[in-house]
């Protein structure tokens, strides 16, 4: 089976090409690294300097996609060329195979390669100088130190500069995703807050005008119709104040007008007289003491939500509303009958227990909504419990 070799890169050709045509410049016009008389040049001539010349020449094509086939194949090359007159080009290009070999290598080889010539250099300084006891003896290291260690060295250190930098942009590509998904987790959670404070401000008052309306188109009398259209317009005018205070504060951006008061459980009384006027039977007991606004706000919204259910659905009935704190907790209770109703009724979309559940899961409070037997027969309960002792006091309300 043909082994197919690595396609070059486009940089590493010309680097190639250019290295065999400056070292076949140095060694047309007759330039060798050393005269032919020394003693240690066994292949003396012209002609031995370019066997390793282009050995180096085809190693360079290979410095970036198998680095250290290259360097291996470059080390015997250059082993071969001091045997020889020699070429400073094909000493040049072994430089470049062995920065390459550090800075695109495997990361093993990449600290290795250092280390190892480092030895040699050092090896290469001492050996020679305890031998010979001669001070030139000590020029070998520096050679080696100057082919070999130097360019692994330099390798070594871009190579941790550009894994520092590629580091250092996952990172910041890692910071953005984490900004992008905490965005959309906050857009859609301000969506969801804007919905649920949409429909318990509004979906009361359209319930009542939806039965009363209803009740007035069904029936004949005229002073049934009056006392129907009164409380349709009552409704209406208090469901379009409060659609107008939610849309101004969606369009202000500026933050120069005042935000609209939350409503709290002082506003039990006029909730509970607003549903007594739409035709409910309700009794009050709020024994809640002070709790903090967060709290207050999630109790006066699921009591609300619970009475606009217990008038479009409930049946002929009391429907009791209580508010007690015990135990570190505010417990919201509303019970209405649960049977056919003898009057008309409105829609229900299912939305109002979505947000009552979520409005108790946010607060790390417990909901639960159902039938339930009682004494006085079948009744639809709402139970909530808001853990109040993990708020600040000073958040109260």
């Amino acid at each position: 089976m043909a082994v197919r070799l690595p396609r070059p890169r486009r940089f590493d050709v010309y680097v190639a090409l250019g290295g065999l045509l400056g070292g076949l410049l140095l060694w047309g016009v007759g330039l060798a690294t050393r005269p032919h008389t020394e003693a240690y040049v066994f292949l003396p001539g012209r002609w031995p300097v370019l066997l390793p010349l282009l050995v180096m020449a085809g190693c360079e094509l290979l410095r970036r996609t198998a680095p250290r086939a290259a360097l291996l194949t470059g080390t015997a090359a250059l082993v071969l060329d001091t045997v020889t007159q020699g070429n400073l080009v094909t000493v040049l290009m072994y430089t470049d195979l062995m920065y390459a070999a550090v800075l695109y290598g495997p990361p093993a080889s990449a600290h290795r390669i250092p280390r190892i010539t480092g030895l040699l250099s050092l090896a290469g300084t001492v050996v020679p100088f305890a031998l010979w006891r001669e001070p030139e003896a000590l020029l070998l290291g520096v050679i080696i130190g100057v082919v070999a260690f130097g360019p692994a060295a330099t390798g070594l250190i871009v190579r941790n500069h550009r894994d520092a930098a590629e580091a250092a942009r996952l990172r910041a590509e890692q910071t953005a995703l984490l900004a992008e998904m905490d965005r959309t987790q906050a857009v859609t959670a301000e969506r969801a807050r804007m919905a649920r404070e949409l429909h318990d401000m509004v979906a009361n008052h359209l319930s009542a005008i939806a039965i009363h309306s209803t009740a007035a188109l069904s029936l004949q009398d005229p002073k049934t119709s009056q006392e129907a259209l009164t409380v349709i317009r009552e409704n209406s005018v208090e469901g379009l104040a409060e659609m107008r205070r939610l849309i101004g504060i969606l369009r202000d951006s500026s933050g120069d007008t005042e935000p609209v008061a939350a409503p709290t459980l002082d506003g039990l009384g006029a909730l509970v007289e607003n549903a007594r006027a739409n035709g409910l039977d309700i009794t009050l007991d709020a024994a809640h003491g002070t709790v903090p606004a967060p709290v207050a706000l999630a109790a006066y919204r699921i009591v609300q939500e619970s009475l606009t259910n217990a008038l479009k659905h409930a049946g002929p009935g009391l429907v009791a509303v209580a508010l007690a704190r015990q135990d570190g907790a505010l417990t919201v209770s509303v019970t209405s009958p649960y049977g056919d109703r003898d009057q008309p009724g409105a829609p229900g979309s299912g939305a109002g227990l979505i947000g009552m559940r979520e409005r108790t899961a946010l607060l790390d409070g417990t909901f639960e909504a159902g039938p339930e037997d009682s004494p006085d027969g079948k009744v639809w309960a709402v139970r909530a419990t808001l853990p109040v002792h993990d708020i600040a006091e000073g958040d109260t309300a």
